[in-house]
């Protein structure tokens, strides 16, 4: 039964709230049509002047604008709520004015004979100057925070939505919050373009509250004379007063919520409400108190100015700033007396793990031991830093695209004198060095034994030496190759970066190498991607020819090999499967096969290569086209057959390349890459014409 009551009690709550809105447009359309008897007409107005300081108290309560977003609303509802007493009043007043003073009600008599003592003149400007300053000064200055307010929100919506799916997606908020802060953001919007034009309401109420006032003097005036025979003077002196305090009564509540709109729209949303951030604020420094104590003792020492009124606004403004001062050394006595588990937690909590604690891994690191954090320190005279500096510049030249940046960081779990080369965080290298010491490298050949360190140099795997500084020249004169502990490091990061090359080549190095080029000659790249051929696609492209050691340097050729081709490969193939860029690998290989060719013989010499025996290029061209590999037989056989021409090569000094037919380049080239890394396939097209060839060694029967 309790249960059944509490309903029905809150249903009967929630129906009144729902017919508040009804009952008051009702009851001001009432107002502007019904006539009205003086003592409703004093309850209504006092109403409208609760209901105004109500207003302003509540703005100056919130804590941020969505607080009070049914502001625009009231703002509309208690602005005609204000029109409809005007037309009420006047009714009154020009229907019984001739009455006496108090025909129109005891409010109208209080504001027209006590608040500017019964003469109509101070009424008069005492009203205009009220509506200068609603409607020049606090008006026009909130209807211009509202508007800007409104298109700042509406500028800022996307980045706020964008903060929420963020803060949704990395999981710091829920489904719920996230649906809650979006709602929030759109409310904000909807407030501030209702305040932008509610403000107009506001605004058109000063207007019309002058003009209401014009039009009753004046039709007073014409009902006082000519219809109940009352002199002019008299007449004047009855309905301006009536009017100037019926303007006013509407007037002062006007000013009121005015007042109300300029502290919402104009407020900073934080946890504190108006009246808190202004105390807090304004006397946050006893400096400025101090200050302005002075200053007003000074003033007040001013001959014939009021010494007391100064001088006890300097005193009260110094003790208020004394008080400040004693406060703020108390709070910061406290702060020095807190507790070191309290300082511990604290720092605990802000320790709490979070998206910044998760590092990315770097493209290309190197870490040192750390003895050699010496190498890589300019206070310390370390040159290391800008020998890797140089080895990008000369990289980006020779191969044709600047490699990542090389992260160089100590690493306290390596041996002191150890380092390490990593590749998005895999090791892909390793070595010693001895600083102060240098590494004298055999190149084959040296004439003499060095006292010092037997090493290996971590580059290219010759035997070395560690010796001293005043070994130096001794070990040049003997053949040695000399070089410091930076320069071990650089030379063994130059060669890991040369290797994989392929690997340091990313989409982002693509996108900005299309970017460079494009500045130069924008016609050229314009339709390349994605029109042409998807980045994807460029990027594999790019990295088959890096992992074969070709440079990129000659984007021109390498972009019109793909501008002439793609679209007939891509026509060419099953659709949904793409273009395969094999085919545009062996095209653009021939394209860059000068380049390729000087690259593997300098000069314009003979180009002693290694061949295969025509019956084994048969028998591998007939594996490959029909099965795509070679029985494990024939594979050991070639496999033992390139040891042996690699070695003669080395033996006779000459480079170690393999030429073989255009339909063989790719599969061998795969094939013998694992088995010798130094060995260069190339195929018999990608031979210049002027160049001449000659084998000076032979895969399968008939080798040397």
């Amino acid at each position: 039964m309790n249960g059944l009551l509490a309903l029905l009690k809150d249903n009967g709550a929630g129906q009144a709230r729902l017919l508040a809105g009804p009952i008051l447009i009702l009851m001001v359309l009432a107002m502007m049509i019904l006539p009205l008897p003086p003592f409703i007409l004093d309850l209504l107005f006092t109403f409208n002047i609760s209901l105004s300081v109500m207003i302003l108290l509540v703005a100056m309560f919130t804590r941020k604008p969505l607080d009070f977003a049914a502001f625009p609303a009231v703002l509309l509802f208690a602005t005609l709520l204000r029109l409809a007493l005007n037309v009420a009043s006047t009714r009154v007043v020009l229907l019984h004015g001739h009455k006496g003073p108090d025909a129109a009600g005891h409010v109208i008599e209080a504001f027209g004979h006590f608040l500017v003592g019964g003469n109509f003149a101070v009424g008069i400007v005492v009203f205009v100057i009220l509506v200068i300053i609603n409607f020049v000064v606090i008006t026009k200055g909130a209807g211009r925070i509202a508007e800007v307010g409104a298109r700042f929100t509406l500028d800022a919506m996307p980045g706020k939505q964008m903060a929420i799916d963020a803060d949704l997606n990395a999981g710091l908020i829920g489904e719920d919050e996230a649906r809650r802060r979006r709602a929030e953001v759109g409310q904000e919007a909807e407030f501030y373009g209702s305040m932008d034009g509610a403000s107009k309401f506001v605004r058109g109420d000063a207007v019309a509250g002058l003009l209401i006032m014009v039009i009753n003097i004046i039709g007073g005036l014409v009902i006082g004379v000519a219809q109940h025979g009352l002199g002019f003077g008299d007449a004047g002196r009855v309905y301006t007063l009536l009017t100037i305090g019926d303007g006013l009564v509407a007037q002062i509540p006007a000013l009121v919520i005015s007042t109300a709109a300029g502290v919402v729209v104009s407020r900073v949303a934080t946890d504190q409400d108006v009246g808190q951030q202004m105390v807090s604020q304004l006397f946050a420094n006893a400096n400025v108190l101090f200050i302005t104590a002075g200053i007003m003792a000074a003033m007040g020492l001013i001959p014939n100015m009021p010494h007391v009124a100064f001088l006890l606004l300097a005193a009260a403004l110094a003790g208020g700033g004394w008080l400040l001062r004693q406060r703020q050394r108390a709070q910061e006595e406290a702060a020095a007396r807190e507790p070191a588990q309290t300082q511990a937690a604290a720092e605990a909590a802000a320790a709490e793990a979070s998206w910044e604690d998760v590092s990315m891994v770097d493209p290309l690191g190197l870490e040192v031991g750390y003895r050699l954090i010496s190498l890589v320190d300019h206070a310390q005279n370390g040159d290391l830093l800008h020998r890797i500096r140089s080895l990008r510049k000369k990289f980006a030249q020779d191969v044709g695209f600047l490699p990542p940046v090389v992260h160089i960081r100590d690493n306290l779990e390596l041996k002191p004198n150890d380092y390490r080369i990593l590749l998005s965080g895999v090791e892909i290298g390793k070595g010693s060095v001895t600083p102060g010491q240098w590494l004298a490298i055999d190149p084959g050949g040296a004439g003499a034994q060095l006292p010092g360190t037997a090493t290996t140099d971590p580059a290219f795997g010759l035997p070395a030496v560690w010796i001293d500084v005043a070994m130096r020249e001794e070990a040049q004169i003997a053949g040695y190759t000399v070089v410091d502990a930076s320069t071990v490091i650089a030379t063994h990061l130059n060669h890991l970066m040369h290797r994989f090359g392929a690997r340091l080549l990313g989409r982002q190095e693509v996108q900005q190498l299309i970017d460079h080029i494009g500045r130069d000659a924008p016609r050229l790249v314009e339709d390349l991607v994605p029109k042409t051929i998807s980045l994807t696609q460029l990027h594999t492209l790019l990295r088959g020819l890096l992992e074969e050691d070709v440079p990129i340097r000659d984007m021109r050729s390498i972009i019109e090999v793909v501008a002439e081709h793609a679209p007939r490969l891509i026509a060419q193939e099953t659709p949904g499967t793409g273009l395969d860029t094999a085919e545009l690998l062996a095209r653009v290989r021939v394209a860059l096969g000068r380049a390729i060719t000087q690259h593997w013989f300098p000069g314009h010499g003979e180009l002693h290569v290694i061949g295969l025996d025509g019956q084994l290029e048969r028998v591998l061209i007939q594996a490959w086209t029909t099965s795509g590999a070679l029985e494990p037989g024939l594979a050991e056989a070639v496999v033992q057959g390139a040891q042996r021409a690699i070695a003669a090569q080395d033996v006779a000094g000459e480079p170690t390349v393999l030429v073989v037919p255009p339909v063989l380049r790719a599969a061998m080239a795969r094939f013998l890459r694992h088995h010798f890394p130094q060995l260069g396939v190339l195929s018999s097209a990608e031979i210049p014409e002027d160049r001449v060839l000659r084998m000076t060694a032979t895969i399968g029967r008939g080798q040397g």
